[in-house]
């Protein structure tokens, strides 16, 4: 079959991804497109291309954003960001990997979803990639006067520097690195901030023109648009070109007969004594699907669940604190395995190193118990059914998918089409073949292939980076003279002048947008039915392909203030320790064989006008409809049989803490902008405080006293958790909530009904204050850590000023985070990322940057935004791109279980159907007035707001300079053995 000039290659009903799969090639150029159609109205593009690197200087990663700053049709500065500012895109985004390089795009509506595939064609195609681009996105050298100081600044070499300042990020880069030590994946496509500097505008420019091109290209189509279409539009994108040789192919990794080890350094704090490593192993071929998902089982087998045989023998080792490794890792040609530990003794590594051999060939010798074997079945083939891709869009996940054999010459619907390869491996379980001991043999004990790689904490790296950066730029300044040195401090100035200068009417006018007719006037209705047992519940009728979602809220309205932090070890201990009839390990391979998972966790809100804290302790789950008795038996189990062993209590809960403090550490310095945004709210409502005690910053610290009293009293934290779980779990204000089909909700009921009869009729305790105040924090903080950037915060209770909520301000901060910040943090500053946004039913105004080389700079900008209203009067176009991006994120895309879970949020917290038809009415009628009108607003929270900053030297430098007071983010004594 020949259409628009493409040739069928394949065709296939896909029953797993819903519709028909055709793989199309393009007569001309040998592009190839692979077109799913389905009813998904979340309907999906992408473009990729292989993008091998040849040096670690990120051109890769720097080209992908640089396209998105311009192109031929569309020469504004930044295409990307006016498509953010006005679409109502469900995804607009691009990825780098170390092999390809991928353009997605979702929507549901028909109209934007071509505008935003028109816009991505042109720019992937027919970029302008300038030098100056090339500076701004890459690296460049400022120069601000010609004596200095002069700095590297650009979006990537920041961006990267965070990665670098994460001790987790650098273990996983160099596992793959290891190896794969002769080709392609030997490099970082991201950009070493070492090398980055190396790379030239002119190495730059010629990737692209080699690699950019439509003989290089895999096209992708998703979801309910008509496929003609799809050619059509393609057919005319590629009209002009012809068919060009592209020497992109990915190579094989010859097999190592030796294993390798690496010893690597990473920047740690003073007095650290933690290490972190990983054993890697070479796998088989992508393309070998079934292979592809056995090992994917076998990951499940082996770390899948808190007492999963290795994680279990890691964790109850006492060597570490955390299990670390990306485990199973699919998207490149060949796959690998890695796992590992951290907060190890440097002594210990090699003791952790030989438990895992020890226990893989335990597990070979013993076999592997048919529990286990029962649980990561079920738990891998219920992920593949219900195919919950959260955020993202399922075409996307698809075409990710797809590309792991797309994109090294294999079948692309080989990994879609999972039913098969799924039903294979059951049979031959069934018939007693010891797949998964086979598979521990042949690919971890009989495998030469593998590389062991071990970070070692410095403390003096972090300080010798900086002087090597220092140094690096001292040389160029050094060795330009007089003339020279002056044409770079203009230079910087005429870049700094080219990125705020604005586009003009014309340019920006051919950016294909929406109007406000294209917007629906009414929002869109979650169905909700409350009913009263005597217990409230609520149930969501909607499609959710046989699965049900269900949810019981306890309140915490009898927790005291001072219980706060034992919350979260709580509700982990309610799964992860075991019950009165099962240890953890039994417990855990029990819900993950008849449920798709269960879990609890606290869940916080704040109540509509009244600023109330809304706090509950959400124990959820779901289940396919025939195992719901399943689900609601262990429920009830996990409720009213907890464990009674106090020996296995205590130590769980020790190892529990542990792993706590290595996640916190780890994770609050690589997303800083959520940490400093949490802390921040904390100083606002009651609800942001218990936040911040159960998530955040405070927490870390929690943790660790935690520990110490485990060790000193640990009697009394038993009794503390003995005394909660009184206090919660009960009947009295009990709420039931599920999202299933009728089938389900029916099924659903009967069971939650028997579950609430056998809760305690009565709390313990007398009526708590959790949540009652919000934290008496200083207006500015700072948190330091080895890091080579910054995450800068500030925040201010718009509602204790006076200001009364109006549905405009959704659109005011949405073009002034995608406008004026941007520009400001991200193009001028450098910083990777620049956020702000309103509470709603609180009233805090929260201001972030991430991955940012500044400070005061970025503080600057953020108390700048009421002069730029001031100053601001936006035109019909501006005015409407503003309203249309406020309307997407009101209307973003949600899965089935997602609008239940927003529903029972919004009944919790009073966010009635009229409050939010008001707001939506407000954001469609906002006007230049109320632009002028929300100024004063921002000056006064810039003159009352409060600061909170979290990062390295400059973090540190910028608190000596203002007085704030200062923290360290990472413990320095100690380690999980000592």
């Amino acid at each position: 079959m020949n259409r628009h000039g493409f040739t069928l290659l394949t065709e296939k009903i896909l029953h797993e991804a819903g519709g028909t799969a055709r793989l199309w090639r393009h007569a001309v150029t040998g592009a190839e497109l692979l077109s799913v159609s389905n009813t998904d109205e979340n309907k999906c593009f992408g473009v990729s291309f292989r993008t091998p690197p040849a040096d670690s200087t990120g051109v890769a990663h720097i080209l992908e954003h640089s396209v998105l700053c311009g192109s031929a049709k569309y020469p504004v500065k930044e295409p990307f960001v006016e498509l953010l500012k006005g679409s109502l895109q469900t995804f607009l985004n691009a990825f780098t990997f170390p092999d390809k390089t991928c353009y997605p795009v979702a929507s549901c509506n028909l109209r934007d979803f071509y505008n935003l595939i028109d816009v991505y064609i042109d720019a992937v195609f027919h970029p302008r990639i300038s030098e100056d681009i090339f500076k701004q996105e890459g690296w460049h050298v400022e120069a601000p006067t010609p004596d200095g100081p002069w700095a590297y600044k650009g979006v990537v070499y920041n961006e990267m520097k965070g990665v670098y300042s994460s001790p987790d990020s650098i273990l996983g880069e160099q596992s793959q690195q290891a190896l794969f030590p002769d080709t392609l994946y030997s490099l970082d496509s991201g950009g070493d901030p070492e090398r980055i500097p190396d790379l030239t505008y002119a190495a730059f420019h010629e990737f692209h023109s080699r690699y950019y091109h439509p003989s290089n290209a895999r096209f992708f189509f998703w979801g309910d648009d008509p496929e003609e279409e799809r050619l059509r539009l393609l057919a005319a994108a590629l009209q002009d070109y012809a068919a060009r040789p592209v020497d992109s192919a990915v190579p094989l990794q010859p097999r190592l007969t030796m294993p390798r080890r690496l010893e690597l350094p990473y920047a740690a704090a003073a007095g650290e004594n933690r290490a972190l490593f990983t054993v890697n192993w070479l796998l088989g071929e992508r393309g070998d699907v079934h292979q592809a998902l056995l090992m994917e089982m076998l990951e499940h087998v082996l770390e899948g669940l808190p007492g999963s045989p290795l994680r279990k023998a890691l964790i109850a080792s006492g060597l570490g604190e955390d299990t670390t490794g990306c485990g199973l890792e699919t998207d490149l040609r060949q796959m690998y395995y890695s796992t590992g530990l951290k907060g190890v003794a440097p002594a210990d590594v090699q003791k952790a190193e030989a438990l895992i051999f020890d226990t893989l060939t335990d597990l070979t010798r013993t076999g592997i118990p048919a529990a286990a074997v029962e649980a990561a079945v079920n738990s891998v083939e219920f992920a593949y059914r219900e195919n919950n891709s959260g955020r993202f869009p399922r075409g996307l996940a698809a075409m990710i998918q797809a590309l792991s054999t797309w994109l090294y010459d294999g079948d692309p619907l080989a990994p879609l089409a999972w039913e098969a390869p799924l039903t294979a491996i059951k049979d031959r379980l069934a018939a007693g073949e010891k797949l998964f001991e086979a598979a521990i043999a042949d690919n971890f004990l009989n495998n030469a292939h593998r590389a062991t790689v071990v970070l070692l904490p410095d403390a003096g790296l972090g300080a010798r980076r900086e002087a090597a950066e220092a140094a690096r730029v001292a040389a160029v300044q050094v060795a330009a003279g007089p003339e020279a040195r002056a044409a770079l401090t203009e230079e910087t100035r005429r870049l700094q002048a080219a990125q705020t200068a604005p586009d003009s009417p014309e340019a920006l006018a051919s950016i294909p947008a929406l109007g406000l007719d294209d917007l629906p006037r009414e929002n869109a209705a979650i169905p909700r039915a409350v009913a009263q047992w005597p217990e409230t519940a609520l149930s969501h009728e909607l499609p959710t392909r046989g699965i049900a979602y269900a949810t019981l809220l306890l309140p915490l309205e009898n927790v005291p203030d001072r219980l706060a932090a034992l919350l979260p070890l709580f509700a982990r201990s309610l799964t992860e320790t075991g019950t009165a009839r099962r240890d953890y390990t039994e417990l855990g391979a029990l819900m993950a064989a008849k449920t798709g998972g269960l879990g609890a966790d606290p869940l916080l809100g704040v109540v509509r006008g009244s600023r109330k804290t809304v706090s509950c302790l959400s124990v959820s789950g779901k289940a396919v409809y025939d195992k719901l008795p399943d689900l609601f038996a262990l429920m009830t189990e996990i409720l009213l049989e907890p464990q009674t062993d106090v020996a296995a209590l205590g130590e769980r809960l020790r190892q529990m803490l542990l792993e706590a403090r290595a996640r916190l550490e780890h994770g609050l310095q690589a997303a800083g902008h959520a940490a400093v945004s949490a802390r921040l709210r904390a100083r606002y409502t009651g609800a942001g405080a218990v936040a911040e005690r159960t998530t955040g910053l405070s927490y870390l610290e929690s943790v660790r006293g935690l520990l110490r009293q485990l060790e000193t009293e640990p009697q009394a934290l038993l009794e503390d958790m003995e005394d909660l779980r009184r206090r919660i779990v009960a009947r009295p204000g009990a709420v039931f909530d599920c999202t299933a089909e009728a089938e389900g909700l029916a099924l659903a009921e009967t069971h939650a009904r028997q579950l609430l009869r056998a809760l305690p009729p009565a709390r313990a305790g007398g009526r708590g204050d959790l949540g009652a105040a919000p934290l008496d924090l200083p207006l500015g903080e700072a948190f330091v850590a080895p890091a080579q950037i910054n995450y800068v915060g500030k925040a201010a209770n718009l509602y204790d000023l006076g200001y009364a909520y109006h549905g405009s301000a959704s659109a005011i901060l949405r073009y002034l985070r995608m406008g004026y910040l941007w520009e400001q943090v991200r193009v001028r500053g450098g910083a990777y990322g620049a956020f702000c946004g309103l509470d709603r039913l609180g009233g805090t105004l929260v201001c972030s940057s991430y991955r940012d080389p500044n400070v005061d700079d970025t503080l600057a900008a953020f108390d700048g935004m009421a002069d730029f209203l001031r100053a601001f009067t936006p035109d019909k176009a501006q005015l409407t791109q503003a309203i249309v991006g406020a309307i997407g994120d009101l209307d973003a895309y949600q899965l089935p279980d997602a609008k239940g879970a927003q529903s029972l949020a919004r009944w919790l917290t009073d966010d009635t159907e009229a409050a939010r038809a008001l707001m939506r009415e407000e954001i469609l009628s906002t006007t230049p007035r109320h632009f002028k009108e929300f100024a004063e607003v921002l000056a006064t929270a810039a003159r009352e707001g409060a600061v909170c900053v979290l990062g390295g030297p400059k973090t540190q430098a910028a608190a000596e300079a203002h007085g704030w007071p200062v923290q360290k983010l990472v413990e320095t004594q100690g380690t999980a053995a000592e």
